[in-house]
C-alpha cells in the first residue's frame, strides 16, 4: 500500500490508502498528479514560473539576458548558448572594460557589458579592489594610471596579462601587445612607488603634488612617468581571438565564423546546440572552427581523432574513426574553419558528431541558380533542373556540395537551399551543365577572401 497526499495549497487535504498496481491511474483519476505523472503542485508552480520569465524576456529583453548571464556564469556551454540568443535577439555584448565593467553582466546603453567575474584569473579579491580604486579615484587613464592606483597585491601580473588579453584596456589603447610589452615594466615602477609609499619617501612628483599620498589620491600626471617599451605591433585578429577566447570562454568581441552566418544557414539547417534532436541516421552539415584534435592509435594500430569542435551556439566532441582520418587528416588543424560532413552519435547521454567528410571553407563554393516566377510555376522547367542536379549527384555518397535557388521577383530575393538530394559532386562542371541548358548558374565561395 503506498498514500498519496494532496499539497494543502492545491486545496483539501486528503490521505487515500491505494494498491501498489492502481497508485498511477487513481492520482489520475483523482486529480492528483497530471496525465503525464507530473506532480500537479509542481505543474502549477513550474506553470507560474514559465510565464514570469517569458514575459520578463518579451518586455524586459536586456535585462533578463543579463541576469541569465550572471546567474550561469560559471558554465561556459550555457553562456556561449545565451549570448548567441543575444545576437539573435540583436542584443550586442560588449567586451569586458576596465572603466565600465561591474562584477556581473550589466546593462548599459542599449547593451550587455561583460562582468569581471566571468574573466578567467580574475578573483572576487582583484575585482573589488579595482571597483574601490575606480569609485575613489575616478576612470582609469592608462596601465601606469591603473597599476599605480590599485593595490597590486590583489591584482597581480597574471591578472593584469587577463584583463589585457580579453580586451578590457582596449578603449584605453588599442594595442594590446604593446600594453604586453609595457606591463613589466610598468608593474615594477608601481610596486616600487608603492614601497616607496609604504616606507615614507616618495619622488619629486610626490612632492610637487602636495605629499606621500595614497595610491588613489596621487597627483593626476604621475602615471605619465611610467616607463614604455618600444613600439611594436599588435597582435594579429586570429590571435587577439584566440586570447580572448582562452580567457572568456568564448569570443566576444568577434568571432572567426560569424562573418559565414548568412550563408552557413543556408548550408547547415541546424546548428550544432541542435544536434541531440536529430536521428541517428540523418545525414548532418555543419561549418565550426577546430578548437582542440587528439589522436588516438587504435588496438589494431590505426590512427583516428577526437576533436573539440564549436559554432556560433555551442561547442561539443567530433569523432573522426580511421578510414575517414587518413582522407582528412592534413585539414584538421587547431582553429581552422571547417565545413564538415556526417552524422550523429549518442553514448551515455552524450552526443557526438561522426565526421565523414571535411573540407576548408576557403575552399568551398556553393552553386546558386537563379530562377524567375515563371520557371518556378512551370513544372517542365523545374523537371529539367532537377535531371541535371540528379546526374550531377552520382555517387549519393560522394555528393556534398549545396545547390542554392535564387528566387527573384520585382520586389524580393529569396534564397532556397535544395534538399540533400540535390548535392552534386562537382560544383564547377554543374555550373556549366546549367549554363549550357540555359539556366543561370555560378559558383559563389563560402568566403569573401
Amino acid at each position: 500500500m503506498v498514500k498519496i497526499i494532496t499539497r494543502k495549497y492545491i486545496g483539501k487535504e486528503n490521505v487515500y490508502d491505494i494498491g501498489v498496481e492502481q497508485d498511477h491511474n487513481f492520482a489520475i483519476k483523482n486529480g492528483l498528479i497530471a496525465a503525464n505523472c507530473f506532480n500537479k503542485s509542481h505543474s502549477t508552480a513550474y506553470g507560474y514560473v514559465t510565464y514570469q520569465t517569458a514575459y520578463l524576456k518579451a518586455n524586459y529583453p536586456l535585462e533578463y539576458m543579463a541576469a541569465l548571464l550572471t546567474a550561469n556564469s560559471g558554465d561556459t556551454e550555457k553562456v556561449q548558448r545565451y549570448i548567441n540568443n543575444c545576437t539573435n535577439m540583436g542584443i550586442q555584448i560588449d567586451s569586458p572594460d576596465i572603466n565600465r565593467s561591474g562584477l556581473d553582466f550589466t546593462p548599459v546603453a542599449g547593451k550587455i557589458l561583460f562582468g569581471f567575474s566571468a574573466v578567467r584569473n580574475v578573483g572576487q579579491n582583484a575585482i573589488a579592489c579595482i571597483l574601490e580604486a575606480r569609485v575613489e579615484g575616478g576612470v582609469f587613464k592608462s596601465l601606469g594610471d591603473f597599476c599605480d592606483r590599485v593595490d597590486l597585491r590583489a591584482v597581480n601580473r597574471r591578472t593584469l596579462e587577463s584583463l589585457i588579453s580579453c580586451g578590457a584596456f582596449d578603449k584605453i589603447e588599442s594595442n594590446r601587445q604593446q600594453l604586453m610589452q609595457d606591463l613589466p615594466l610598468v608593474y615594477d615602477w608601481a610596486q616600487s612607488r608603492a614601497k616607496d609609499r609604504a616606507s615614507g619617501q616618495g619622488s619629486i612628483f610626490d612632492l610637487l603634488g602636495g605629499g606621500f599620498s595614497t595610491p588613489s589620491k596621487t597627483t593626476s600626471n604621475a602615471f605619465e612617468t611610467a616607463p614604455k617599451a618600444p613600439p611594436i605591433s599588435d597582435f594579429p585578429p586570429q590571435e587577439k581571438l584566440r586570447l580572448e577566447k582562452e580567457l572568456l570562454g568564448f569570443y566576444v568581441s568577434d568571432h572567426p565564423l560569424k562573418s559565414l552566418r548568412q550563408i552557413a544557414s543556408l548550408l547547415t539547417p541546424i546548428n550544432l546546440s541542435q544536434l541531440g534532436e536529430q536521428r541517428e541516421d540523418t545525414k548532418l552539415c555543419a561549418v565550426v572552427m577546430l578548437n582542440n584534435v587528439k589522436k588516438v592509435v587504435t588496438k589494431k594500430g590505426d590512427s583516428m581523432a577526437i576533436l573539440q569542435i564549436e559554432d556560433l551556439t555551442t561547442q561539443l566532441e567530433a569523432v573522426v574513426f580511421p578510414k575517414n582520418y587518413e582522407r582528412i587528416s592534413s585539414l584538421l588543424k587547431v582553429d581552422a574553419r571547417l565545413i564538415i560532413w556526417g552524422k550523429v552519435d549518442r553514448r551515455d547521454d552524450k552526443n557526438q558528431f561522426i565526421v565523414e567528410e571535411a573540407e576548408p571553407v576557403e575552399t568551398i563554393q556553393i552553386v546558386m541558380v537563379e530562377l524567375n516566377p515563371q520557371q518556378v510555376a512551370n513544372i517542365d522547367e523545374l523537371h529539367r533542373l532537377k535531371t541535371i542536379l540528379q546526374e550531377q549527384s552520382g555517387d549519393k555518397e560522394k555528393a556534398k556540395m549545396p545547390v542554392v535557388g535564387i528566387v527573384q521577383t520585382d520586389n524580393s530575393r529569396k534564397l532556397v537551399r535544395l534538399g540533400w538530394q540535390f548535392c552534386v559532386q562537382d560544383s564547377r562542371i554543374t555550373v556549366q551543365a546549367l549554363q549550357n541548358a540555359r539556366f543561370i548558374a555560378y559558383l559563389k565561395p563560402l568566403t569573401s577572401s
